[in-house]
């Protein structure tokens, strides 16, 4: 059942900055991407969304040196362009963790979800053209908005990235939340039947049903790596998500909502990664599929 439109006004989120707030730009919708179209729409006469860009814009951070096989994406907050990501320090953080990766910023902002086609497009226009350049593994990283981004590809394509870096992944409204500690938790939760496809109505249902699926799966949940400030509004979603995670896959920096918690922490979390995966599975091939697929991939 959809959540009452009062609660889903309740879930406002503002975008994470790196630093200072910026004045609220008027282009740009203060509500959740999805979950709240209908909303948009009936207000549609009002409100006033810039196109989704044909491709989507990115930029790429190459490596200074190094073999160029692993490559991260990272996708955007709700109030984050490609300017804001370079000013997050995402990708130096990364690159200084792991040398010799190279990571893609992708201005996947709100109306290519309004759209309902992000996950089509970031398939087609960024990860298999990604895939063509001959990376050996591609991580999916993304902050709050760009985490659920993160998951709807996942669910869409489960394995075909190597592993995932969730920043404080926005995961729908808090009455889901409540329905799912009513239950006993994760494990007792029952998400009902599974749609035969992704939409706004079913996509927080959605993302919390692949969370779940991760405890029955723990050679995929050893590639999914989360980081939440102590005081992120969005905390208590992460604590949830932590459950079927392994411990140590689990960080809880100082702080809030914002890039400058994030940023440090997500190359704190890829260097365990990479560390991780080369210890435990020394003879995987980088970049293949856990889903059962064997498939070379690259990945925010």
């Amino acid at each position: 059942m959809n959540a009452p439109m009062d609660e889903r006004l309740n879930e406002l989120q503002t975008p994470a900055k790196p630093e200072r707030r910026r004045p609220m730009n008027p282009h740009r919708i203060a509500l959740p991407a999805l979950l709240i179209l209908p909303l948009l729409l009936t207000l549609s006469g009002c409100l006033s969304l810039p196109p989704a860009s044909d491709p989507i814009p990115v930029r790429e951070v190459r490596a200074a040196a190094g073999p160029h096989e692993r490559l991260v994406i990272v996708l955007p907050g709700r109030g984050d362009d490609l300017a804001m990501l370079e000013k997050s320090a995402i990708a130096s953080g990364l690159q200084r963790a792991v040398p010799g990766t190279d990571v893609l910023l992708v201005e996947a902002t709100l109306p290519y979800y309004m759209e309902g086609r992000l996950v089509a497009r970031l398939h087609d226009e960024v990860i298999t053209p990604a895939r063509r350049r001959g990376y050996r593994e591609i991580w999916l990283a993304g902050a709050s908005m760009g985490g659920m981004g993160a998951l709807m590809y996942e669910h869409d394509h489960p394995g075909a990235v190597t592993g995932l870096l969730l920043m404080a992944p926005f995961m729908g409204p808090s009455s889901l939340q409540k329905e799912i500690h009513a239950a006993g938790g994760i494990d007792a939760w029952d998400p009902g039947p599974a749609p035969p496809t992704l939409t706004r109505e079913n996509v927080a249902r959605e993302q919390w049903r692949l969370v779940k699926s991760w405890r029955d799966k723990p050679e995929r949940a050893r590639d999914v790596w989360l980081i939440c400030g102590d005081k992120d509004r969005l905390r208590g979603a992460a604590d949830l998500i932590a459950t079927v995670l392994p411990p140590d896959h689990s960080l809880r920096p100082a702080g809030a909502h914002r890039w400058t918690v994030w940023s440090p922490a997500a190359g704190q979390a890829f260097a365990s990664a990479i560390e991780k995966r080369a210890r435990e599975q020394p003879a995987r091939v980088p970049g293949a599929s856990t889903s059962g697929e064997q498939r070379l991939l690259l990945t925010f």
